[in-house]
């Protein structure tokens, strides 16, 4: 079965290298990923991590596409929690009619950050009004194509401007549950396979969102090439997901067992567990990394990968993609 590549970047920050050093080179791997023939390039959102540059996505979607001509470029996605749908709805409204066509909205509902930086981000919500995600996705959907139903409570307010084409609207999610929310909305619908991918999880979430639509989920998930294996494995190193288990009954994502403990102490809980896990990484030499691709595939009938490359130095995350575009089978035209 034929599949596209599409690229996810954070922006990482190497030791001894600057905020603007990071920026400077996700714009120059999106040029490069254009020039290679990936899908799409998505950029994510992270707060208080002095690791990662990647704040704003749609500033960060704005710069790269000023300096690319054809390749999508979106969210990877944009933690609505934060947010007013409505102003999320007329900042990708805005840049689809500044890229007409090119524009992807991808939405994600973690938090994207510690405790503090979510209360700063909320700091002026009245909480007691705040609806839950669904209801949050539906107003953004509904803002999105202008058809506010009469009744709401913001029935009237219309986004704009009124773009040439609307941006492609994709919900990242790791559950059957996100798959259905998806299906149900009309959007696309990306399984977020690099933070979960236990394959039974998979199979459920990307049959239930095929069954609902017709349409084929897009997965997710580590990978990083290499001349050899062993250099594959050696750069990867380590890699580690601890996820922490909050006695109110939330659980995230974490990197280390350090930035675990720092969550749970900025959230004012002392009792908590974390499990760790080895996340799943396509991890080899290039024909190994796309046969584990066409493995997946044909399993579950996946017809576009959004690599997430889980190296920060530049060169080696340049040479991995440069090394998986090599598969002309598996890169879109």
């Amino acid at each position: 079965m034929p599949y596209s590549l599409s690229l996810l970047d954070k922006s990482p920050i190497p030791p001894g290298a600057t905020a603007a050093q990071a920026l400077q080179r996700t714009v120059a791997l999106a040029q490069r990923a254009e020039e290679l023939g990936y899908r799409r390039f998505w950029v994510a959102e992270h707060h208080g991590n002095p690791t990662l540059a990647s704040t704003a996505p749609e500033v960060l979607i704005a710069h790269i596409l000023a300096h690319t001509t054809r390749i999508r470029v979106g969210s990877g996605g944009v933690m609505l929690q934060h947010y007013s749908p409505f102003k999320v709805a007329e900042a990708f409204k805005l840049l689809a009619a500044l890229a007409p066509g090119r524009v992807d909205l991808g939405v994600g509902k973690a938090p994207g950050g510690l405790p503090l930086a979510t209360r700063a981000l909320q700091w002026l919500h009245d909480a007691a009004r705040k609806p839950d995600f669904a209801q949050q996705l539906a107003d953004l959907d509904a803002f999105l194509e202008g058809t506010v139903i009469d009744g709401h409570a913001l029935s009237g307010a219309v986004a704009y401007p009124a773009p040439p084409e609307l941006p492609e609207r994709i919900l990242l999610g790791g559950s059957a549950d996100s798959a259905a929310l998806a299906a149900r909305l009309g959007w696309d619908f990306t399984y977020a396979g690099h933070f979960n991918a236990d394959p039974a999880n998979i199979e459920r979430s990307v049959t239930a969102y095929q069954q609902a639509t017709g349409r084929p989920a897009a997965l997710a998930l580590y990978a990083f090439a290499a001349e050899s294996k062993e250099e594959a494995e050696r750069l990867v190193g380590a890699l580690r997901i601890f996820k922490l288990h909050l006695s109110t009954g939330q659980s995230v994502n974490l990197p280390s067992l350090e930035a675990a403990a720092e969550f749970a102490r900025q959230a004012g809980v002392a009792d908590y567990r974390v499990e760790e896990t080895r996340p799943y990484v396509l991890t080899g030499t290039p024909d190994s990394v796309r046969r584990a691709l066409d493995v997946l595939s044909q399993r579950h009938g996946i017809q576009e990968f959004v690599i997430d490359t889980p190296v920060v130095g530049f060169a080696e995350r340049w040479a991995s993609v440069e090394l998986l575009a090599g598969a002309e089978h598996a890169v879109a035209a």
